[in-house]
Formats: structure tokens, C-alpha cells, sequence
């Protein structure tokens, strides 16, 4: 599965309000967009990928506020039907973690329980696979939502014969949730794709080839040595979502949603 386009098409946008300086509260526009592969497994005819969704917005079913992550999930069920999206029954999700609002948009960098996002995806979609953001607070119980989803922490899953694997969190404080340190994360990264998957999940991801795409240079250099076909990655936005990374791509999914279709 090799990357065919470096822009994303853009498909629709979703309204939503996110927390700005100051606890003031922003309108954003979440961009739901497509890349094209050369090839995807026959059992995951698309793959939706996400992450860094740390907002608020309207339910498309019932109207009341909810996480941003939710009223998503619910908004491929009504694009899928005036045919924009496949069916959600072909799509497999994929999530890079931060998933988390204050209820009222109104606190940058809160943490919370994103159980509500996971199940709305689970709920429509056959498989979701992700790692949790450090702004997250997610467990291993996601994994009863069904035989298609798991939480992927240095651990991988095929799903339709597609290989995908991830590590949750950042590199930072190892006393706090979801950090390591840099050589413990680094050593999880290269225990896992010691054998290149298909995709692999980080939530803080390698630095592309410009300034204006940030990251982990010790990522990129390891992971040069053997390249997924696609790094999902977010934590930091990039106006570029993506970059080569050796035979690769690295695709930014911070605060966008990604559709690859072949």
C-alpha cells in the first residue's frame, strides 16, 4: 500500500468550537479530506484516519453538543448516504489519540475519558484500531466494543490483511500517563516495526522535510532505516500534511480527518 497524492482532496468540513488562549472559545473547521493509494487489502475497501480532535460539535442525530469525535462518527452514517463516503460498514478507523474536550471548549490541554469516541466509531464501523493521546483517559476496556477494536500500545493487529501498529503517548515524564522516555520510546517504535507494517500509529510522530512539519528527528532517523508504507502521526499540526519518509509517507492527521481510497 503505497501513497499516490502529497495534497489531500478536500470531501467536507464539520463545524465545531475548541478551546483558544486565555480559555476564550474558537469556531474551527474540522476538514475531512481523501488520499489516494495504490492499493488497499480486500477486506478494508477504506480507511478513515483521525486524531488531535480536542473540540465540541453538534450531533448530525440528535443535535446536542458532544464530543467532536462523536458527532464525526456520526456524520460518516449521513455522507455515506448521499454516497460523499463508502458505507461506514467498509471503513476502518484509525485513531492517533487526543480525542478529549472540555465540555465547554473553554480549557486548552484538558484530559479525559474518550471512551464516547471509540464507541461511536466501534458502533457503525467493522474495525478501530488506535493508541491513546496524552491527553487521553482510555484502557484496554475500548477493546470490548467488539472483535474489531483495540487499543495498540508496542503491539500490532491485521485487520482485512492490513498490518497496522502503534505506540500510545509521548516522550516525556515516564511518572506521568502515556509518556516514556525518548530511549524507551524509541526502543517500542523500533521493537515493532522491525518488520515494517503497513501503517503505523504515533501520536507524536517523526519531523517531516520542512519547517513548517515538526517532530522527533530521532524518529525519522530511526524509522528511515525501515519504513512503513504510512505513518499516521499528530500532536502538532502541520499546514502540509504530507511527507516522504524514506519509501514512505508520513500523513499529519492532527485535527483532520484522512480518507485513503484505491
Amino acid at each position: 500500500m503505497r501513497l499516490l497524492d502529497d495534497l489531500p482532496k478536500r470531501l467536507a468540513t464539520i463545524p465545531y468550537r475548541a478551546a483558544g488562549p486565555g480559555g476564550a472559545t474558537r469556531t474551527l473547521q474540522l476538514a475531512v479530506e481523501s488520499l489516494r493509494v495504490d492499493a488497499l487489502p480486500a477486506g478494508c475497501p477504506a480507511l478513515l484516519a483521525t486524531g488531535d480532535l480536542q473540540g465540541i460539535a453538534v450531533s448530525p442525530d440528535d443535535g446536542k453538543p458532544v464530543l467532536l469525535g462523536v458527532a464525526l462518527a456520526g456524520y460518516l452514517r449521513l455522507w455515506a448516504g448521499s454516497g460523499l463516503l463508502p458505507p461506514p460498514g467498509d471503513i476502518t478507523v484509525l485513531l492517533t489519540g487526543d480525542l478529549y474536550s472540555a465540555p465547554n471548549a473553554d480549557l486548552r490541554g484538558a484530559s479525559g475519558d474518550v471512551h464516547d469516541v471509540w464507541a461511536a466509531f466501534a458502533a457503525g464501523c467493522p474495525a478501530v484500531l488506535g493508541i491513546a493521546g496524552n491527553h487521553d483517559v482510555v484502557t484496554g476496556g475500548v477493546n470490548g466494543f467488539g472483535p474489531g477494536v483495540a487499543l495498540l500500545d508496542g503491539t500490532l493487529r491485521d485487520v482485512g490483511g492490513l498490518t497496522v501498529a502503534g505506540v500510545s503517548g509521548v516522550i516525556g515524564d515516564p511518572a506521568k500517563p502515556f509518556r516514556r522516555t525518548e530511549e524507551a520510546f524509541l526502543t517500542t517504535v523500533k521493537a515493532i516495526s522491525s518488520t515494517p507494517p503497513d501503517v503505523l500509529l504515533l501520536h507524536e510522530g517523526p519531523r517531516g522535510t520542512g519547517p513548517d512539519q515538526p517532530g522527533r528527528p530521532a524518529l525519522r532517523e530511526l524509522l528511515e532505516q525501515r519504513p512503513p508504507a504510512i505513518t499516521l502521526c499528530g500532536h502538532v499540526h502541520w499546514t502540509r500534511p504530507v511527507a516522504p519518509l524514506g519509501s514512505g509517507h508520513i500523513v499529519n492527521v492532527d485535527a483532520r480527518a484522512v480518507l485513503f481510497t484505491s
